[in-house]
């Protein structure tokens, strides 16, 4: 597990690329504002919003993940891990004021560049930050 990417992933860069694309300026692997041990994939600063773009293994997807038979019970609990510190990283953003959009692996990367910018303009507005 541990020479598995963390970072810049296909489903990630193939996402920057199309916001990239379509404009929009982000930062990449920022750190959690007040966690330094934990970072965001995605991060839009002056609309403070977060996006994470998980994997359908590793985050436990309700369409496609499925869980190995080998070890099962090691990887039940894994998976859970995972999934409660997403909850825990997702409340600690919206205690800082931040939004948080998460994007499973397997979306259409067009589709989850719509959902994003769709955030990202809203959340423009919602702070006064419209040009």
């Amino acid at each position: 597990m541990s020479r598995l990417a963390r970072r810049d992933t296909a489903p990630e860069l193939a996402l920057r690329r199309e916001l990239h694309g379509r404009g929009l300026r982000y930062r990449v692997q920022m750190k959690v504002p007040g966690n330094n041990r934990r970072t965001i994939d995605i991060a839009f600063t002056r609309a403070r919003l977060a996006i994470y773009v998980d994997g359908c293994f590793w985050h436990g997807c309700p369409e496609h993940h499925v869980r190995p038979r080998a070890n099962s019970e090691w990887w039940r609990w894994k998976i859970e891990r995972n999934q409660a510190r997403d909850r825990d990283t997702d409340h600690q953003l919206d205690a800082s004021g931040w939004t948080v959009l998460r994007v499973w692996e397997h979306v259409l990367i067009t589709k989850a560049a719509d959902e994003v910018e769709e955030a990202y303009r809203a959340r423009m507005a919602e702070l006064g930050l419209v040009r």
